[in-house]
C-alpha cells in the first residue's frame, strides 16, 4: 500500500466497519433512549486521521440503519456524528499536548450528541422515553465512558504505537 489515497481510503473502511461491529456487539443497548455504543470509543480517532471523519458518519449510518432507527434519526444522528468528528479533528490539529486533546477533543461527540440527540428522537418517535435532561444525562454518562474511558485507550496506544514508526499508522 505504497498510495497515500489507496491507505487512507483503507483505513476509513476499517473505521467505518469497527463503527458497525463494535455497534453490534452491544446491539440491544446500541440505540434507544438508553442507550451505549461502545463504537463511541472511535469518536477520538479523528485526533489522529483525518479520513475517520467521513468513516464515523458512515459508520453510523450504517449501524442506525440496522438498529431500525427512524429515517430522521438516520440523516441527523450521522451529521452530528460528522459535525463532532469534523470539530475533533479540529482540536488534534492544535499544538497542544495529548491530554489537552483528548480532554477537549471528546467534548464534541459527548456534548453534541447529548443535547440533540433527545431532539431528533422527539420528531421521530414521538412522546420522550424520558424527559429531556433525563436523557441528556444517560447520554452524557454513556457518551463519556465510551469516548474517554475506551477511546483514551486506543488513543494513546496509537499516539504510542506512531511515536515508535509502526508503519501501518503512518
Amino acid at each position: 500500500m505504497q498510495n497515500t489515497i489507496t491507505r487512507k481510503l483503507a483505513r476509513a473502511g476499517v473505521i467505518a466497519a469497527l463503527y458497525v461491529s463494535l455497534s453490534l456487539l452491544v446491539l440491544p443497548v446500541a440505540s434507544g433512549a438508553v442507550q451505549f455504543r461502545v463504537s463511541e470509543a472511535l469518536c477520538v480517532l479523528p485526533l489522529i486521521y483525518a479520513e475517520a471523519i467521513p468513516a464515523l458518519a458512515v459508520g453510523c449510518i450504517i449501524s442506525n440503519l440496522i438498529t431500525g432507527c427512524a429515517a430522521y434519526d438516520v440523516i441527523f444522528g450521522s451529521i452530528i456524528t460528522l459535525a463532532a468528528a469534523a470539530a475533533t479533528y479540529g482540536i488534534g490539529k492544535t499544538p497542544f499536548g495529548k491530554f489537552f486533546k483528548i480532554s477537549v477533543g471528546g467534548l464534541f461527540p459527548v456534548f453534541l450528541n447529548a443535547f440533540l440527540l433527545p431532539v431528533i428522537w422527539y420528531f421521530c418517535y414521538g412522546e420522550l422515553e424520558y424527559v429531556y435532561m433525563l436523557q441528556v444525562l444517560f447520554l452524557i454518562i454513556s457518551q463519556s465512558a465510551a469516548v474517554y474511558f475506551i477511546g483514551s485507550l486506543c488513543y494513546l496506544s496509537l499516539f504510542k504505537m506512531r511515536q515508535k514508526g509502526v508503519l501501518f499508522l503512518q
